[in-house]
C-alpha cells in the first residue's frame, strides 16, 4: 500500500499536450508541487508533457516505474494494464470512468481489466476514482486538483486521513480543512473500489505513523464482514458518513459508482459494535475530527458551560441535552469558590461572566472548572469582542491538554470571523454550538468504545 502514496517513480499514462487533458493536469501539479520521484508521461505520440520525458508505452521507459496513473480512454484500459504488467508494475491508479458503473459494455471491459491484473499480481485503485495525495511527500495525482488554491496544505502535513468514494466530497473536505486547524495527512479516491477497498485503506491507516483520525465517505459496502473485523483492530477514532439511509439516497449512489447499496439499520448497528462512529452531516467528516487532535478525549457526560451571554447560556443548554449529555448545576462549594473569582452574573452552570469581563477571571473560571470532578468537559461560549477573549481561548487549549479534560470552544460570531481567528490564531474553533455538541459527543464515544475494548 506504501506505493501509492511513497511512490519513487510514476507513469502518467494519458498525459499529453493536447488542450483540456486530464492527464497532463496531474503532471502539471506534480511539477508545481516539486515531487522528488521521477516521473514519466505516456502518450501516442510520445512526447514530453511539463518537461518531464514522454514515451509511447511503458514498455519503452528503461528505468523502473513503481506505480502508474492511468487515465485514458475505457476501452484502451485493459492492454495498458496488461503492459503495465509486463513492464513489472504492480501498483495502478485508474481514474478512468467507464466501467462497471457503466453497463454491460462497461462490465466486460471491467473484467479484462481484472483479468489482466490478476495475470501479472498488480493491485490497483478505481477506476472511476480521483487518486490520492500523500501531504508529506508532496505527492497528489488528483487531475481536478486546484494546485493554485491548494498546494500550501501539500506544505503542510496534517493529522487526518480520508477515504473518499466521492471526488466531489473529497473537493469539499480539502477546502473545508484549508481554513481549520487540523490537516490532512493522507486521501485516497476509491471510486468504483473494483480492487483495492475500503477495508485495505482501513487496515493501512491503522499502521500508519502520521495518521490520527480516520475519515471515510461511502456510497456502498461489498464486503461488511471484512470491514468490520479490521475496524476492530484499529484504536484511532474511524468516522464514516455513508450516504444511502433512504431508498432513494441508496439508488442514487449506486447509480454514480458501482456497487450494492446495503441496510442501513444493520450498518448502524455493526458500526457500534466495531466502534466506528457514524456521521450524520456531511460536514462533519471535516468539521470534527480537531476535537480528536487538538483534544483529550471526554471521560463522561458533564459538560460545564461558561459565557458572557446568557442567551447563548440556555441555547447551548438545550443543545448540550438534546445531545444526551448531561447539564449539572454546581455544588454550593464550587459556586462559593467562582464566585471569588470576581464580578460574574452567575455562577451555577451555565457561568455567565457578564461584561465585565477581565482576563484573570476568566482565565480563573476555567481553571477551576477543569480542577472539579464535578465537570468532565466544557464548552466555552464567548464573544470574542476583544483580544482579551482570544488570548484567553488560546492559554485555555493548552490547560485543557495538561488536566487531560476537552474543550469544544463556540465563539457566538459570524462564520466569516470565526474562520479568520481559527486560521490567524490556530484555535480549534467550532462554527456552530451544534458542531461543539456533536464534537463532544463523538469524543465521548470513542473513550467509552475504548475503555470497553480494554475490559476484553
Amino acid at each position: 500500500m506504501e506505493k501509492f502514496f511513497s511512490p519513487k517513480s510514476v507513469a502518467v499514462i494519458g498525459a499529453s499536450n493536447s488542450p483540456f487533458n486530464l492527464g497532463a493536469m496531474i503532471t502539471g501539479i506534480l511539477a508545481k508541487l516539486e515531487f522528488e520521484g521521477s516521473i514519466y508521461a505516456v502518450n501516442v505520440k510520445g512526447e514530453s508533457v511539463d518537461g518531464f520525458p514522454g514515451y509511447k508505452t511503458v514498455l519503452e521507459i528503461e528505468e523502473e516505474v513503481e506505480l502508474a496513473v492511468i487515465i485514458t480512454p475505457a476501452r484502451f484500459v485493459p492492454d495498458i494494464v496488461d503492459r503495465c504488467g509486463q513492464k513489472g508494475i504492480k501498483h495502478l491508479i485508474i481514474e478512468t470512468a467507464g466501467f462497471s458503473e457503466d453497463g454491460d459494455e462497461g462490465t466486460e471491459l471491467q473484467k479484462q481489466v481484472d483479468a489482466n491484473a490478476k495475470k501479472h499480481g498488480i493491485r490497483y485503485i478505481g477506476p472511476n476514482c480521483l487518486g490520492v495525495m500523500n501531504t508529506a511527500e508532496r505527492f497528489c495525482c488528483f487531475f481536478g486538483f486546484n494546485s493554485a488554491g491548494n498546494d500550501s496544505m501539500l506544505r503542510a502535513p496534517g493529522k487526518i486521513s480520508y477515504l473518499i468514494q466521492s471526488g466531489g466530497v473529497g473537493a469539499l473536505v480539502l477546502e473545508s480543512l484549508a481554513s481549520d486547524v487540523t490537516k490532512i495527512n493522507k486521501l485516497a479516491s476509491i471510486g468504483n473500489k473494483a480492487d483495492i477497498d475500503e477495508s485495505d485503506f482501513l487496515d493501512y491507516f491503522r499502521e500508519d505513523d502520521n495518521t490520527e483520525v480516520v475519515g471515510m465517505y461511502l456510497e456502498n459496502i461489498q464486503q461488511g464482514r471484512k470491514l468490520l473485523d479490521v475496524a476492530k483492530t484499529v484504536t484511532k477514532p474511524v468516522m464514516i458518513f455513508k450516504v444511502g439511509r433512504s431508498e432513494e439516497g441508496a439508488g442514487a449512489a449506486t447509480s454514480h459508482t458501482a456497487g450494492l447499496a446495503n441496510n442501513d439499520l444493520i450498518f448502524d448497528s455493526a458500526c457500534k459494535q466495531a466502534g466506528i462512529i457514524r456521521l450524520s452531516k456531511i460536514s462533519e467528516l471535516h468539521s470534527l475530527p480537531k476535537i480528536f487532535t487538538e483534544m483529550p478525549l471526554l471521560k463522561g457526560k458533564r459538560i460545564a458551560v461558561v459565557t458572557n451571554s446568557g442567551a447563548f447560556g440556555g441555547i447551548v443548554a438545550d443543545i448540550l441535552v438534546d445531545n444526551n449529555l448531561e447539564f449539572p448545576s454546581f455544588s454550593d462549594e464550587l459556586q462559593k469558590k467562582l464566585r471569588a473569582t470576581g464580578d460574574i452574573f452567575n455562577v451555577s452552570n451555565p457561568v455567565d461572566i457578564g461584561p465585565n469581563l477581565s482576563k484573570q477571571t476568566l482565565m480563573d473560571i476555567f481553571k477551576l472548572l477543569l480542577e472539579s470532578d464535578e465537570v468532565d468537559g466544557i464548552l466555552p461560549v464567548p464573544n470574542v469582542w476583544n483580544e482579551i477573549v482570544i488570548e484567553s481561548i488560546l492559554e485555555f487549549s493548552q490547560m485543557c491538554r495538561e488536566h487531560d479534560k476537552p474543550a469544544a470552544i463556540y465563539v457566538p460570531n459570524s462564520v466569516e470571523k470565526i474562520i479568520e481567528l481559527r486560521k490567524k490564531h490556530n484555535v480549534p474553533l467550532f462554527e456552530s454550538p451544534n458542531e461543539a455538541a456533536r464534537a463532544l459527543v463523538v469524543s465521548l464515544q470513542h473513550y467509552n468504545y475504548k475503555k470497553k475494548k480494554e475490559q476484553y
